[in-house]
């Protein structure tokens, strides 16, 4: 689990295809990295990876065919920032909101304003995903725990105060630009928790 708060902004160094799918190197850039074990998850814009070798300077994670066709991660260029974020431990602040880095879908950037010293941005969601989205609710985009600000059948609305921008990859993101997308966990659970009762009810 994560918490939707970057630890660090880093590189895709390169991505090599293997058998159908890709073997990600990641430069691990501010991402503080001293005890990094081999086998712990990383997440890579919002998608948990398992570390499967690392040096000094970075780590090299698998990525599936079920992975690359969900997410951003391989479309990415090399060179691309990525935001990091190291599985969170039981005696951590969650300081966002309970991630799992299984990316639900992919949306886009529609919109950036200025907001005063803030920015206000707007993305595109699949239909399927708005469903889980709740106005002052949590959604984690490319990794990081944002509360909406407006919601609609169309898509969403966050305000990034100044430090978000400055230290994720939204300080490269433009408008156009693909995200993953993970809505909230609770979201999904009230939503199965009903249809279940529902059963019950009809049985």
């Amino acid at each position: 689990m994560f918490t939707g708060i970057i630890e660090g902004v880093g590189r895709l160094a390169a991505a090599e295809p293997l058998g159908g799918d890709v073997r990600l190197r990641i430069d691990a850039g501010s991402l503080p990295f001293d005890d990094v074990r081999l086998g712990e998850s990383i997440a890579v814009n919002g998608v948990c990876l398992t570390v499967i070798d690392f040096d000094a300077h970075g780590f090299s994670a698998d990525a599936s065919t079920e992975t690359l066709a969900l997410t951003t991660l391989g479309g990415l260029r090399q060179g691309a920032p990525v935001n990091l974020e190291r599985a969170m431990r039981p005696s951590d602040r969650l300081g966002g909101h309970l991630v799992s880095g299984h990316v639900d879908g992919i949306g886009r950037v529609v919109s950036i304003a200025e907001d005063a010293r803030a920015q206000r941005w707007r993305f595109a969601a699949p239909a399927a995903l708005l469903r889980y989205v709740a106005k002052k609710g949590s959604i984690c985009v490319d990794g990081v725990s944002l509360t909406v600000n407006a919601v609609d059948d169309e898509g969403f609305e966050v305000a990034l105060v100044p430090h978000t921008v400055a230290h994720t990859v939204f300080a490269h993101t433009g408008a156009g630009d693909a995200v993953n997308l993970e809505v909230d966990t609770v979201a999904r659970y009230v939503e199965r928790l009903l249809a279940g009762r529902g059963e019950e009810g009809a049985a």
